[in-house]
């Protein structure tokens, strides 16, 4: 983009320039609208989602054998929902904004099997492909016991077969690691944003790492061009994947039953904020999705990226979605945050979704490792610097005036509150290596 086409981009859309100069930004979206006005623009339904709650059912018991850490949740890949008010009291303390209501984490930081948000759509879109291929060369049928895939011949057959992804890392974990285990051959291509230890774990699975020295965009697209070449390829389209998305998607219902068993109550008078860092979409999207299909209009989802990544904010705002990037811009897309670190936003999520999300912050990368400290000390949870993305969420948004005011969010329901953190990765974090985000933490 020349200088001359931004200049022209800035007039029409001010916060552009806020981007640029990497300040931390907060824009509610005017477009947004009730569940039912926006849910046509998704092009998926309620009966889509369960489709994808079934088919993990069928292969819970697979789980369970060949995963013995989700046996307590009976094959099910699900995490906890966890108050953390020494949390909120620091907050409040830290940058002088009361917090009305309640705050929970949402711990996807500690999901079984890959550790991160992504184990729910990296591994189901890997089941979804799995169960297809054994059903159409008649090895399988939906009232199988899936177990008896943990067995030599189907390892055998899956071994015909390979996966291939692009990924700045935990999309790549999830998806290495489950294809792995049932015997698929896999290719994960990796960006320069990805962390040592995540290709180290890939390569402990057997499965395939190249690495690039670019961002998640050139690793997307050579994963894709090597996955052309070979007709028994299967390529995990993390940009566009309408899969993907159902199995993030699943997650609306069962935070729905969860908040029943501690009596937590969403309605219009206790609603429900939910942050959720994004990067090029899919998982928050998909998340997103679901919860509105759960709480319809008493949900309102924030999206939050690092300050060097706002690629979702850049797309939504200016309505350009995937035909901009940040770096059209001048924005690098280097940020400590890996799994965020994407430039280009997801040409499915940002239009299917746009009236369904509340708003979009941006983060700096400092104020990531100071929030990741400020948990630890409080609650000792630990969580890898893209997870507390959302953190600064519920005092930024109780801060925003207009748009409390816009949405008759008197005192009163305030107080009623549900903020709800979404907390994506840390919890396969070596230890060495969060003792090096901890350093970095100055609160």
């Amino acid at each position: 983009m020349t200088p001359n086409n931004i200049k022209k981009l800035i007039k029409q859309y001010p916060l552009v320039n806020n981007l640029i100069n990497l300040e931390e930004t907060i824009w509610f979206n005017p477009k947004v609208t009730t569940l039912t006005e926006g849910l046509p623009y998704v092009k998926l339904t309620k009966q889509d989602v369960n489709d994808a709650t079934n088919r993990l059912a069928r292969f819970a018991p697979y789980l369970c054998k060949v995963f013995p850490d989700t046996v307590v949740t009976k094959g099910i890949i699900e995490s906890d929902i966890v108050a953390i008010p020494n949390m909120k009291a620091a907050l409040e303390s830290h940058y002088q904004q009361k917090i009305t209501g309640s705050l929970f984490l949402k711990k996807d930081s500690h999901l079984p099997i890959s550790g991160s948000i992504k184990a729910r759509g990296g591994i189901y879109e890997v089941l979804y492909h799995a169960e297809k291929l054994a059903i159409e060369n008649g090895l399988l049928t939906e009232t199988d016991d899936y177990s008896k895939l943990f067995s030599e011949s189907f390892t055998q057959f899956f071994s015909q077969y390979s996966i291939a992804v692009g990924s700045t890392g935990n999309l790549g974990l999830s998806i290495g690691i489950m294809s792995a285990k049932l015997g698929f051959k896999v290719s994960v291509h990796m960006s320069s944003d990805a962390r040592e230890w995540k290709k180290n774990k890939l390569r402990s699975h057997g499965v395939n790492v190249i690495e690039y020295q670019q961002d998640y965009g050139v690793a997307v697209e050579q994963g894709r061009k090597a996955a052309e070449s070979d007709p028994n390829c299967f390529f995990i389209d993390d940009e566009n994947s309408k899969n993907l998305f159902l199995g993030y998607s699943v997650a609306g219902d069962r935070v729905k039953k969860q908040f029943q068993e501690m009596n937590i109550i969403v309605d219009e008078k206790h609603p429900l904020f939910v942050y959720l860092p994004c990067g090029v979409g899919g998982g928050p999207g998909g998340v997103a999705f679901g919860l509105k299909l759960a709480f319809g209009d008493n949900v309102h989802c924030i999206f939050a990226e690092p300050t060097h990544s706002p690629c979702m904010l850049l797309g939504v705002y200016t309505g350009l979605h995937d035909k901009i990037a940040v770096q059209d811009i001048g924005i690098d897309n280097i940020t400590a945050a890996d799994g965020l670190a994407v430039g280009r936003p997801s040409g499915f999520v940002g239009p299917a979704m746009e009236r369904l999300i509340d708003g979009y912050l941006t983060i700096s990368d400092q104020k990531m490792y100071d929030l990741l400290g400020l948990l630890n000390q409080q609650e000792k949870i630990q969580l890898e610097p893209s997870a507390l993305a959302g953190m600064i969420g519920p005092s930024k948004l109780e801060a925003n005036t207009e748009y409390l005011q816009r949405n008759n969010f008197s005192p009163e329901i305030l107080e009623n509150a549900t903020h709800l953190v979404w907390a994506t990765g840390g919890g396969m974090v070596p230890e060495e290596e969060m003792d090096k985000y901890l350093k970095l933490a100055k609160i």
